[in-house]
């Protein structure tokens, strides 16, 4: 009995070894395949990767087959006759230590048939930019606001470069980007004091946008407000600073240059340890919503509305028209609406601004060229 007893007990140990050593393989199968699954969520393509789009089989959607589209007409180009009276502002620099590493081998980037170094990444990011706008809103005009130490040369029809001086360092770069709009809006107002008819509405934007269409109707059908702010179903950071427009009245620059000293003042007594981004967004949402009853809930809904924040009439239109973002990774499920009339290349989507305007160049159809990047946009790119 006792043999049989022992012979038992070594048996439950080699099988409880067994099972504990198969237990510990399962484990760290497992957990190899999470950090695979994570290492392909976090991999960004060198070219662009086709899925299925978002947004198929919902009304008011767009629908595509393939980079085909099957219900969009984008016909309200020119219509209103608004865009020579609209001038597009972005900030845009170069680093002088970005120029230093102009021939590094390293950081070529190929798009299509063209190789890029970093500065010519984003310059063609810039020229990218300005192409879209001279196709969709021809008759408008484009301002970069720089450094005035920067090497950037600029030669475009209706583009001009407007130097200020700053802090451009990239910590500081939203900080003088806000900074910037207002000495901007000051110098306009100083021409508008000498000829009261020189009218000109302005659309402050980031430069890795895609105007798809014309946006003179934000004025031509909402007469009354003094700037105009995008938003979205975001708690913590429910506007976003990559678009802003102001009404070019002396009125709508001096209420909207007030209201940006409010939120300058929040940023930087605030939110300047977020100065190299987010911190812009976050004291907008303050200054906004500091306002006695104001009622975020309308953040909610995709839905134009109007406001008046300390004495500034402020118009919120929904990002998903004016400021859309191509969705990446678990982003936005729900497809673009038909009537987008601006795509925000936010982040690492820089190459499919790129991939894009290339596409547009060799189709000249808008709409096709949206399927491709609603087909494209959950994919991570190289820059």
């Amino acid at each position: 009995m006792k043999i049989f007893s022992g012979w038992r007990r070594f048996a439950f140990g080699v099988l409880l070894i067994f099972l504990l050593t198969h237990l510990f393989s399962v484990r760290e199968l497992n957990n190899s395949k999470t950090v695979e699954s994570r290492k392909q969520l976090n991999k960004k393509f060198d070219h662009l990767v086709l899925g299925p789009a978002a947004g198929q089989g919902l009304s008011n959607r767009l629908q595509c087959q393939g980079s085909k589209a099957l219900n969009r007409t984008h016909a309200s180009n020119g219509r209103l006759d608004v865009d020579r009276s609209i001038t597009l502002v972005t900030v845009f620099t170069i680093y002088n230590s970005s120029l230093n590493r102009v021939d590094d081998k390293s950081s070529k980037t190929v798009v299509g048939s063209a190789s890029y170094n970093k500065v010519d990444r984003s310059m063609a990011v810039l020229n990218t930019f300005i192409n879209f706008i001279q196709v969709a809103m021809p008759r408008s005009k484009v301002i970069i606001l720089t450094d005035p130490v920067s090497d950037l040369s600029v030669k475009r029809n209706r583009v001009s470069l407007y130097p200020i001086q700053g802090e451009y360092s990239r910590d500081k770069l939203m900080l003088q980007r806000i900074r910037s709009y207002i000495t901007f809006l000051e110098t306009r107002l100083h021409k508008l004091s000498q000829n009261q008819r020189d009218i000109s509405h302005y659309i402050f934007t980031d430069s890795d946008i895609a105007v798809v269409d014309d946006l003179g109707q934000i004025f031509h059908d909402n007469p009354d407000f003094h700037m105009a702010l995008t938003f979205r179903n975001n708690k913590a950071q429910p506007l976003n600073s990559g678009f802003i427009a102001v009404r070019g009245t002396p009125d709508g620059i001096l209420r909207a240059k007030v209201f940006l000293q409010e939120v300058l003042k929040i940023y930087a007594s605030k939110y300047v340890s977020a100065s190299r981004m987010l911190g812009d967004q976050l004291a907008l949402a303050w200054v906004v919503k500091s306002k006695p009853h104001f009622d975020a809930s309308r953040f909610a809904k995709s839905v134009a509305f109007s406001d008046d924040i300390g004495g500034t009439s402020i118009l919120f239109l929904p990002c998903a028209l004016y400021n859309w973002t191509p969705p990446e990774g678990a982003g936005q499920f729900h497809g673009m609406p038909l009537d987008v009339k601006v795509v925000h290349f936010k982040g690492s989507r820089k190459r499919l601004m790129l991939e894009s305007w290339n596409f547009y160049s060799s189709t000249s159809n808008i709409a096709d060229m949206l399927c491709l990047i609603l087909g494209s946009g959950r994919t991570k790119y190289d820059f």
